[in-house]
């Protein structure tokens, strides 16, 4: 059920076409979906499905052909460009499958990255980073450089500056993609911690069943409809 405030995301008859050349690709075909404050879904789905697609536009990356999507009570789809992306820097925590890292940057100063958009002073900042280090169970590991960290600790890094800010909503894009099962359980467990104990707001996209179960709802986009049931 949604929160009696209303839902956190608020996706209302969602269409998105791409061209390439003179093939039209409609993506995304009217699609609706509210997801609660607190939530933690899974979106599976065939590759080209448009999983990708509907999280880019959830988080602001791209703007949609029509429809509306509303963020913690905000229109984003109707935002200008600029206003647009101050808004994604305040709200939203990006996952990714490859981690996307700076190789030269220790992971204290990775971590920092989104919060040199704030107007944060340097020691806010600082206790900021070890507070999101500390919850994804890296403090130790602060000075170490990617190439001195595994690709589960890399992946934690990569967490850990998705919620530095506080974010609203946290929008994962296959984040135990490029890992063993060890390392992917040690990230599914971080994930449920933060929306058990934190109260994230997630939104998950995943080919893995294994990864899906650890959430609290699973839905399943297929052809840019969503379904509660994989298509037969």
């Amino acid at each position: 059920m949604a929160s009696p405030e209303g839902p956190k995301v608020r996706v209302t008859d969602l269409h998105k076409v791409f061209h390439r050349g003179t093939e039209r690709i409609d993506v995304l075909q009217g699609l609706s979906l509210d997801i609660p404050s607190g939530d933690f879904l899974a979106l599976m789905g065939p590759s080209g499905s448009g999983k990708s697609t509907l999280l880019n536009l959830i988080g602001g990356l791209d703007r949609p052909t029509s429809g509306s999507i509303e963020v913690g009570g905000e229109r984003i789809d109707r935002m200008p460009e600029g206003k647009l992306a101050a808004w994604r820097a305040r709200h939203v925590g990006f996952v990714f499958q490859l981690y996307n890292l700076i190789p030269v940057l220790t992971a204290e100063r990775n971590v920092e990255l989104p919060l040199l958009l704030t107007r944060l002073s340097r020691r806010e900042r600082k206790r900021h980073v070890a507070t999101a280090l500390a919850i994804v169970g890296l403090s130790d590991r602060a000075r170490h450089y990617p190439r001195q960290l595994s690709g589960g600790q890399e992946q934690r890094v990569g967490i850990a500056r998705a919620i530095v800010g506080d974010p609203t909503i946290l929008l994962c894009d296959e984040p135990t993609g490029d890992l063993d099962r060890r390392s992917g359980d040690e990230v599914l467990d971080l994930l449920q911690a933060l929306n058990a104990e934190h109260g994230k707001t997630i939104t998950m996209v995943t080919h893995d069943p294994h990864a899906a179960a650890r959430a609290k709802r699973v839905l399943y986009l297929d052809k840019g409809v969503l379904a509660a049931e994989p298509a037969a």
